[in-house]
């Protein structure tokens, strides 16, 4: 079980590495994005591949993403009934879950999608669309995508059999911190006060400090 779980960290390092670098693809397809409108709106002039160019990248986001989220822990869940049972049941139907639905699902869509990629490698497809890109990195995307997803449901099956036979820590128990959105309303908070807050803030540390003088005369 250990070596399984050396294994497991592994796998994490990966998908937490692929899954951070992803990210930055948001931040590219937006600059893209924009910059497509630029030019079509000021210039009159537009490229089909800086549309597909986006496509490719928020493919890639999407799936690069997928194993990174399970990894977090963060896919949706319907736990109206789950997240009133006890940590061990939850882990029980993780492993069902885990066996009978995602990991064949996943290795089908990485078997089956596999061929169209070698196909589109083979006969260097391109884009059907004038000015349009060449399609054989799109359609890797899919199975590596996928393959990643494989690799990260693996690592959560043996984390959560190492939590039932007593060899690691619940996985599905998450740290008390604050979210990023706690933390940016925090900052919001202390660097942008609204104007008549800070004034009620100050006036009424100002009646405090009155009535403390007037306490100590």
């Amino acid at each position: 079980m250990q070596a399984l779980l050396r294994l497991s960290g592994l796998i994490d390092t990966i998908n937490e590495h692929i899954g951070k670098a992803s990210t930055w693809l948001v931040l590219i397809v937006v600059l893209i994005s924009a910059g497509n409108a630029v030019t079509r709106y000021g210039l009159d002039w537009s490229s089909n591949g800086l549309l597909e160019i986006q496509w490719y990248l928020f493919s890639a986001i999407f799936l690069f993403g997928a194993a990174y989220v399970l990894l977090k822990n963060e896919h949706i869940r319907i736990d109206i009934l789950a997240g009133r049972l006890s940590p061990r049941a939850q882990n029980w139907i993780d492993v069902f879950g885990i066996v009978v639905f995602l990991l064949p699902v996943a290795v089908m869509v990485t078997y089956l999608s596999w061929e169209p990629f070698m196909n589109a490698w083979t006969s260097n497809e391109m884009s059907a669309n004038p000015g349009g890109l060449v399609r054989w990195p799109v359609r890797l995307v899919l199975p590596a995508g996928f393959a990643l997803l494989v690799l990260q449901a693996l690592s959560e099956l043996v984390k959560r059999i190492a939590f039932l036979t007593g060899a690691a820590p619940n996985p599905l128990a998450k740290a008390h911190a604050p979210s990023s959105e706690e933390e940016l309303a925090e900052e919001i908070r202390r660097h942008q006060v609204a104007p008549e807050v800070a004034d009620v803030v100050h006036m009424n540390r100002d009646m405090v400090d009155g009535d403390g003088r007037g306490e100590d005369k």
